[in-house]
């Protein structure tokens, strides 16, 4: 009887066919509408959503006009049910297996300086007073500063 039962439970695994596993990674950002480039690749505009393959290290790029350009990483490590020899075993469970991951990034504008027009004014004029005095900026001395170990040979 118990061998029988064993049989069933094979026969109904592998009658219910393998799993289908759905792997994405959305991409949000504040604010939204930013352009998404994934290991180099675009792949759309915020908030996006697409299916991947591969676990691991995903270079993220985020670009929106009037923002600083963001670069960084995303790891995307397996869940439990995908590692060895668990992942055999997940492919014969029908059913779907979702595996959904969520990257929100926030954006910075650039940081403004605002800039005194007396200041400039003055920076312009010292600027123009050298020039006309044929004042040079000094040019740093490059050489080696030590001194040889050896005499040089005659």
């Amino acid at each position: 009887m118990a061998g029988t039962g064993v049989r069933i439970m094979w026969i109904a695994l592998l009658a219910g066919g393998c799993a289908r596993i759905e792997r994405t990674i959305t991409v949000t950002s504040e604010p939204a509408d930013a352009l998404v480039y994934l290991n180099d690749q675009e792949v759309g505009r915020t908030p996006v959503t697409r299916t991947f393959k591969w676990y691991g290290t995903y270079d993220v790029e985020i670009r929106k006009e009037g923002f600083e350009p963001l670069k960084t990483t995303a790891a995307v490590i397996a869940p439990w049910w995908q590692f060895p020899p668990v992942d055999f075993a997940a492919e014969f469970v029908p059913g779907t297996h979702e595996d959904h991951r969520k990257f929100n990034y926030v954006l910075r504008q650039p940081a403004l300086q605002e800039e005194d027009p007396a200041l400039l004014i003055r920076r312009g004029e010292q600027l123009r007073d050298r020039l006309e005095s044929g004042q040079r900026t000094p040019v740093p001395d490059t050489r080696p500063h030590t001194k040889p170990t050896t005499a040089p040979s005659k």
